[in-house]
């Protein structure tokens, strides 16, 4: 990675933030992209003080202007695109029939939304590099979770998405590489909305023992430096679930349901 040109979004936090650190010990120059400007900026000044190249771009991915705006300034202060990260994400805790549409719209905007514009405007220069366009989903973008209708259908709609532009420019040079952690220890389910859309504001999860964004960024950028197409993190949660669904699908929504249900104020039992 080094000397490449990088792009995470919703790298003021979590997953991002440490794909942030972690593609900068690689080399690479960075562009940083959330809304959370103070702690963009202080991800910034301290990758800048280790001897990082970064900008910082406040950036709302819900925006196509946005997204659009995001690619140009990078591409204007760097001269080139190698890679994008479509890492900003927002999750969901209710059931669908207690669930207010306008949270649904919110989730797609962000997950799915987001990675569209941000692909559609960086892909004419991630073709000329022959880079790498990233899509951070979830096991969620396989397997039904229940109490997460809008999370999980905005990560089948991203899978999907990517998996397709993959094909579409399979003779072009582009690599595309779907990651799928599982239950990572970040902020995205504090920040979780619940059926009337506001943030739950405590984990139900307990996080102590849940995959490090450090380890999941390290696996990432593996990914990236091998061009591998897709990554399945974690094995019974991740692996095995996967594979079980293929083959014995009512198996899987049963422990779906089982493992979900046992949350603390689950909203289902």
């Amino acid at each position: 990675m080094q000397d490449k040109v990088a792009i995470i979004t919703g790298a003021s936090s979590g997953i991002g933030k440490a794909l942030a650190y972690e593609f900068a010990r690689c080399g690479a120059k960075l562009a940083i992209a959330a809304r959370n400007w103070e702690e963009l900026t202080a991800i910034e000044q301290d990758l800048k003080s280790k001897g990082s190249k970064v900008v910082s771009i406040r950036t709302d991915v819900t925006k196509e202007l946005a997204c659009k705006e995001l690619i140009e300034q990078t591409y204007n202060y760097y001269g080139r695109i190698d890679i994008l990260v479509n890492n900003a994400g927002i999750s969901m805790r209710a059931l669908l029939e207690e669930l207010d549409p306008a949270v649904l719209h919110k989730v797609m905007d962000v997950n799915f939304w987001g990675t569209v514009y941000c692909t559609k405007y960086a892909l004419p220069y991630l073709l000329q590099s022959k880079g790498s366009l990233v899509g951070v989903i979830s096991i969620a973008g396989f397997i039904g979770l229940p109490g997460r209708t809008g999370y999980a259908a905005s990560k089948f709609a991203v899978r999907g998405f990517l998996n397709t532009v993959r094909i579409e420019n399979r003779k072009k040079g582009l690599h595309v590489l779907v990651a799928a952690p599982g239950f990572t220890a970040s902020n995205i389910r504090k920040s979780a909305l619940n059926a009337r859309g506001r943030q739950q504001g405590e984990s139900p999860r307990d996080e102590g023992h849940m995959m490090t964004a450090e380890r999941c960024a390290t696996i990432i950028a593996q990914g990236v430096r091998k061009r591998k197409r897709e990554i399945i993190m974690t094995f019974v949660e991740g692996k095995l679930a996967v594979f079980l669904s293929k083959w014995w699908p009512s198996l899987v929504d049963r422990l779906s349901y089982s493992h979900m249900a046992k949350e603390p104020d689950s909203p289902f039992k």
